[in-house]
This record gives C-alpha cells, structure tokens and sequence, in this order.
C-alpha cells in the first residue's frame, strides 16, 4: 500500500514565499522574498506536492528570492532527492550572484547548477531526466 508521500497531490494555495504553476510538461514553484528556517515550511509544501507523482520535473525559480539560507538549501535537496527517486528531475532558475555564490560555498553547485531562465518546452524534453549522485 503506497504511503501519503507516494501519491500525487494538487499544488497548494500559493502564499508570500511560493507558488506553483504548469509550464508545458514540467512544473514551476516560483519562490519569492527571504527563504529562512521560519519560511521554509512555506516552500517545503509546494516541492512536496510538485514531486509527489512519478517522474516529476521540476524548477525552482529563485529569480524573485532576496534570501536563501541553508534551510532552503535543505528542503531543496530533500525535493531533489524525493524527484530523483520518482524516476524525475529538480533544477533550479536563478540569475542572482548570491544563489551561485551560496551553491558554491556549500559544494551544492554541481548538484544545482541554475539555469538562467526557465527553458523552453522543447528543450525540457530533449534533455530527459537527469540522475545526479548526493554531494
């Protein structure tokens, strides 16, 4: 009998830290403002149900996020890991410095390495899902 975590979940009510929407085949979770330990909860909820379902593909858009620490950090390997195990993939869309600069300090950089806009529909399906190893 598959547990809560297995099946696959309608995206939760966007709030001030995260929303989530359809792009073609893969799905957006758009985060917004400063992602700490006392909004991560916030995020957590959308990258739960974004990679609930089998062969999940997911970005993160970060674009909008004026803070991001290592709880962040955690819930996105945490999602990384749950999409990975479905058969899917998680990458993340960011064009800030500090994303980069916190991704690199952290070792995370190869398993994240942001794309600078979400890509077309096209090329999200070319390139297949990717399998990374942990870091």
């Amino acid at each position: 009998m598959p547990d809560a975590d297995d099946r696959a979940f309608e995206a939760p009510a966007a709030n001030p830290h995260a929303h989530t929407r359809a792009s073609g085949h893969f799905t957006v979770v758009e985060v917004a403002g400063e992602i700490d330990l006392a909004s991560a909860g916030f995020l957590v909820e959308h990258l739960d149900a974004a990679t609930a379902g089998p062969e999940p593909d997911v970005l993160v858009d970060l674009r909008r996020v004026d803070f991001f620490d290592c709880s962040g950090l955690r819930v996105l390997c945490r999602a990384e890991t749950r999409a990975r195990q479905r058969g899917g993939r998680l990458r993340l869309v960011s064009d800030r410095p500090r994303i980069h600069q916190l991704l690199r300090a952290s070792g995370l950089l190869g398993r994240f390495p942001p794309l600078p806009d979400v890509p077309a529909e096209k090329e999200a399906v070319e390139k297949g899902p990717v399998a990374k190893e942990d870091e």
